[in-house]
């Protein structure tokens, strides 16, 4: 069995908001996951930054001078209805659209769709559209969510309907830190045996989701990864990328709000406040959790009552 991890992210993926803070989403660049992806064991790797696929493209090429590892062009794609990832692609989707639309322009570039972390309930999924959506799999483990209900959920779902869909496992991940805990098994070892093995619905999700210590951990990276950037263009000696929306955003901002955001980075970065990082972290998933799973139940029976009237209009 071949091992892939489909869902990584680089600094293509830009920023994200938290409050009336920016971060950034990641600060790896295409190369280091095509090396992480290595070292992790990996046949195969998608890279699926957020509404990009710049980075993806640099590390297929990248890994060319490898022969134990290939890299396949994705791209986890902001829709209006939740997020969704195509695989397989020849060029960026645009974002913003409705899902039907976004799945329309995937298939049109000979593209797998999958659902990322379809129940979770504190990151943008489609929840319950999977279940009519015309979507080839989606994640029962995601690498990001460390809580005891998301990924529990998606397996209940796929495990009711073997067969119906492909099952997934992608780390998410946006740093090396948070890589290699999880990925999705499959028959052979090349991009194209994955692609079959998804097509076929016999790909198996295996590993565990990355623990709630390297997500802090990748916090501090992308905090104290953004301080340099920014240091580094006020020093003028930051270049612009293109289609590196991190870069540009950097760029693009004041003086002020450089030094200002060095100094943030750097306060965020001192143990006690990644410290408290990690255990308001860890409160929130876990009360989350305990809330959505006492809804196991009831939400199941939706589920089933929405297949079951899908099934009896096709």
């Amino acid at each position: 069995m071949g091992k892939a991890d489909t869902h990584l992210h680089t600094q293509y993926s830009g920023f994200s908001r938290l409050g009336v803070m920016k971060f950034p989403e990641s600060v790896c660049s295409p190369a280091m996951q095509v090396e992480k992806g290595r070292k992790n064991g990996m046949d195969v790797i998608a890279i699926t930054d957020h509404d990009e696929t710049c980075a993806a493209f640099i590390a297929q090429e990248y890994a060319k001078k490898y022969d134990d590892i290939e890299v396949i062009v994705g791209e986890e794609v902001t829709t209006a209805d939740g997020e969704v990832i195509g695989l397989f692609l020849n060029e960026r989707v645009p974002d913003n659209l409705p899902i039907e639309e976004t799945i329309d322009i995937i298939r049109s570039q000979d593209g797998l769709v999958i659902a990322p972390h379809p129940f979770s309930y504190h990151v943008f999924g489609l929840k319950e559209q999977i279940l009519t959506l015309d979507i080839d799999g989606f994640e029962t483990i995601n690498g990001g969510h460390p809580d005891k209900y998301s990924n529990k959920f998606a397996k209940l779902v796929m495990d009711r309907y073997p067969g119906r869909w492909a099952e997934m496992s992608g780390s998410d991940a946006h740093s090396v830190y948070t890589s290699g805990y999880n990925w999705t098994e499959f028959e052979g070892t090349t991009a194209e045996d994955l692609r079959k093995s998804i097509l076929n619905r016999t790909t198996k999700a295996a590993g565990v989701p990355a623990p709630v210590l390297g997500q802090v951990q990748w916090s501090v990276e992308v905090a104290l990864g953004g301080a340099k950037l920014m240091y580094k263009a006020l020093r003028g000696k930051l270049e612009p990328v293109e289609n590196d929306h991190l870069i540009e955003k950097i760029l693009s901002v004041n003086d002020l709000k450089k030094v200002t955001g060095i100094f943030a980075a750097l306060a965020y970065a001192t143990p006690w406040m990644s410290g408290l990082a990690t255990v308001l972290s860890t409160q929130y998933l876990a009360i989350g959790a305990r809330k959505y799973d006492r809804k196991i139940p009831e939400r199941m029976a939706e589920v089933e009552r929405i297949i079951a009237e899908y099934d009896a209009t096709r």
